[in-house]
């Protein structure tokens, strides 16, 4: 039997509560270093109860008990993470200001907000397989194109979404056939819950009259560009334009995440910094006996706002490219150059580029100048990914099965520049946390790119 919207609800706000008296737990065990004994679990519940029944009013009012559905995924992290600071403000104003709440130690608060920040962005992330009895929803795609096709077969082989496309029109057909007819056919005989669609699509004017009055048989709507991007977590390039820019992109600054980044670029780049220093002259050693070339090398490259910088790499290539304009072309790398390479040693004296603030720790590679000038030409809106600045690792750089490599390669252009577009439009001090904990993952794990 399908879970009704009440009973998610519920489910969701039983996982709420569970977490929540689980990271108190959670929080006294770590404190003391033993299991917490009944009385002083009591002790602790009383005054936390309160504050919980407030937590819960905030869940509610920032929509996280509103319906669910795995496209809204991505974004919970930084839901949760913007609920969690003001209630930590709350908890926090109540635990010290109000003596009636007060607790001892006051480490005990420090380490709850913590846990249940982890606990409850874990439950509300991965918890949905508790949401997931019976079958799936009914759903029906409108739209155009590529697009169209990927977003219907991504979601109907993977059981974990709860939707499934029982039904697809093609906007491209929408002259040859009596569209609002067959709309309404599908939507009756298919029992279609969710309609995912193009509102951005011109030839949708003339049936939107048809979707408003769908809107009164409790049909859910969800813009196939919102879909798209959660699904596939890029930015779906062949349908985006100029309205869709203004819409999304902004140079103006964000004061909050900007002052968070650098801090978290001038911190990070000083201790990775300190730690390249101990481990370059075992690469210099490793380099001389290999080949007996030089250690480092300076490359050009397009930064912020178009302006050109020079990046310092160990050299990896018995060759570098400059301007890699021939296909052909294909760099022999040094055997010392394969190892550091995939554990991104290479890219270490970077560190003192981002220290210059000439680059991130996270944000869209940098290119060669010689590139950028091909692609400004190829590429629609290729140029508005040096809106921000470039970074050592991207969102890219993690997802893209098949990257871009040293000479020109217009279609996997095209892809890196949708994930590109995705970060931009996203990005957060979350989104940037996520991209730097995957990295680490990767090359520990060696399996970088």
């Amino acid at each position: 039997m399908r879970i009704t919207r009440r009973k998610e609800t519920l489910i969701l706000l039983a996982g709420d509560i569970l977490v929540l008296v689980s990271s108190l737990w959670f929080t006294l065990f770590v404190r003391y270093l033993e299991i917490p004994s009944a009385q002083t679990y009591i002790n602790h519940i009383k005054p936390f109860s309160l504050i919980f029944v407030v937590w819960f009013f905030i869940f509610f009012i920032s929509g996280l008990y509103e319906k669910q559905t795995l496209f809204l995924k991505n974004k919970i992290p930084d839901t949760v993470l913007r609920v969690q600071i003001l209630n930590s403000v709350i908890a926090v104003f109540f635990f010290y200001f109000v003596p009636f709440f007060s607790i001892t130690p006051k480490t005990i608060l420090l380490l709850f907000l913590a846990f249940s920040f982890v606990f409850l962005a874990a439950w509300r992330l991965y918890g949905d397989i508790f949401l997931n009895f019976g079958r799936r929803e009914n759903a029906l795609v409108v739209g155009r194109g590529e697009e169209l096709k990927e977003m219907k077969e991504e979601v109907n082989n993977n059981s974990r979404y709860k939707l499934k496309f029982v039904a697809s029109l093609d906007l491209d057909n929408l002259d040859n056939v009596d569209f609002k007819k067959e709309l309404l056919e599908i939507v009756q005989n298919k029992k279609i819950s969710t309609i995912v669609v193009d509102l951005r699509n011109k030839k949708l004017a003339s049936i939107l009259p048809c979707f408003y009055n769908l809107i009164f048989s409790k049909i859910n709507f969800i813009d196939m560009y919102q879909a798209y991007e959660d699904v596939f977590i890029r930015v779906p390039s062949s349908l985006i334009n100029y309205n869709w820019f203004l819409e999304n992109i902004s140079s103006s600054s964000k004061t909050t995440y900007d002052v968070l980044k650098r801090l978290m670029d001038v911190i990070v780049s000083f201790v990775l910094g300190v730690f390249s220093l101990m481990i370059l002259p075992f690469v210099v050693l490793a380099i001389k006996i290999d080949d007996g070339g030089s250690i480092f090398f300076l490359q050009e490259r397009v930064g912020k706002n178009n302006k050109i910088f020079r990046i310092i790499k160990i050299r990896s290539m018995e060759v570098h490219l400059e301007s890699p304009k021939d296909k052909k072309y294909s760099p022999k790398i040094t055997r010392v150059g394969k190892f550091i390479r995939k554990t991104r040693i290479d890219e270490l004296p970077q560190l003192w580029n981002v220290l210059k603030g000439e680059m991130s720790l996270i944000g869209p590679r940098p290119e060669i100048p010689a590139l950028v000038e091909m692609y400004n030409q190829e590429i629609d809106y290729y140029n508005i990914r040096h809106i921000i600045k470039p970074g050592l690792s991207g969102w890219a750089q993690l997802y893209q099965k098949e990257p871009p490599k040293l000479v020109v390669g217009y279609n996997e252009t095209k892809t890196k520049l949708s994930y590109d577009l995705y970060y931009i439009k996203n990005r957060s001090f979350v989104l940037d946390l996520k991209i730097f904990v995957k990295t680490i993952r990767t090359i520990l794990s060696r399996s970088g790119v």
